[in-house]
């Protein structure tokens, strides 16, 4: 197999070598594997879609099976298909919860709210149990710990490992996407086509001053939505078979005044008719 790397100039280009050595039957190519803590060719943030546009491209020039962008420390990872199409981190948590159940069939699987719902569809059709959680690894690994989940994804591109003390790691997630896609012929790409059923707008920040004040307007606001509270408020709204299903959620930054919406619905009428109405209600979504 061929895959494209990009290391963003962080710890991967310390860690990813000796791993890369003993891979026997990959050609890797490779960008950005120098050490350089002030990131001289890009953000070592590859959530962001920019940042993956160098690894996108070497996948197109080398005819690589796949790429993957790996942030600062290494311990998040974001994969782009043989076409250099991006693969969002919660569809990649669907993918590899099939491999992981696999091994130990019955298992929990832990994924953040903000995934797709997809992931809990797919975890359930792999016999696992589901396990949505809120944001965040001290949320995450706690939850896997108390129910002995061996995986978790997040969408910002943490992937879990109960064999790793249920801690992340960008290179376990590397080698893991290598190890499911070397058995069989099919790509990346279709692998993850029947995933791509529902319509989301990734996450949109606004900035808010009071992230309170308006969490209360908007569970007042929808109010005949089914919702919850486990991190922020999500509703949902509509069957799921139903052209008019959708769902949000919006929490707020721990660190900053923003508020974070996530949506998804059935069609892209809906999420984009949604979209317009939660940036009325919240106001311009911040660049």
């Amino acid at each position: 197999m061929t895959v494209a790397i990009d290391a963003a100039n962080g710890m991967g280009a310390y860690t990813l070598p000796p791993i890369l050595e003993r891979l026997k039957g990959v050609t890797p190519h490779t960008l950005f594997m120098q050490l350089d803590g002030t990131f001289p060719n890009h953000e070592a943030n590859p959530i962001k879609e920019e940042n993956l546009r160098d690894v996108q491209a070497l996948v197109r020039k080398t005819k690589a099976h796949f790429g993957v962008g790996f942030d600062g420390d290494a311990d998040r990872c974001c994969f782009v298909d043989e076409g250099g199409r991006t693969v969002s981190a919660d569809l990649m948590t669907a993918l590899l919860s099939r491999v992981f159940l696999a091994k130990k069939a019955g298992s929990a699987i832990v994924y953040d709210l903000r995934s797709s719902w997809v992931v809990k569809e797919e975890i359930e059709r792999a016999g696992g149990v589901a396990i949505r959680d809120r944001v965040g690894h001290s949320f995450i690994k706690a939850t896997m710990r108390a129910k002995n989940a061996v995986f978790a994804g997040e969408l910002s591109g943490h992937f879990y490992f109960a064999d790793n003390f249920v801690s992340d790691s960008g290179e376990i997630a590397f080698v893991s996407a290598l190890s499911m896609l070397s058995r069989g012929a099919e790509p990346l790409s279709r692998r993850v086509e029947s995933l791509r059923r529902y319509h989301a707008t990734g996450e949109i920040n606004f900035h808010v001053e009071d992230k309170d004040g308006a969490i209360a307007r908007l569970k007042k606001q929808f109010s005949d939505g089914r919702q919850d509270e486990l991190d922020g408020i999500t509703v949902e709204y509509g069957d799921l078979k139903s052209a008019d299903w959708w769902w949000f959620n919006v929490r707020a930054s721990n660190t900053e005044p923003l508020l974070r919406l996530n949506l998804e619905a059935k069609t892209s009428a809906t999420r984009d008719a949604r979209r317009a109405q939660l940036i009325g209600l919240l106001g311009e979504p911040e660049p």
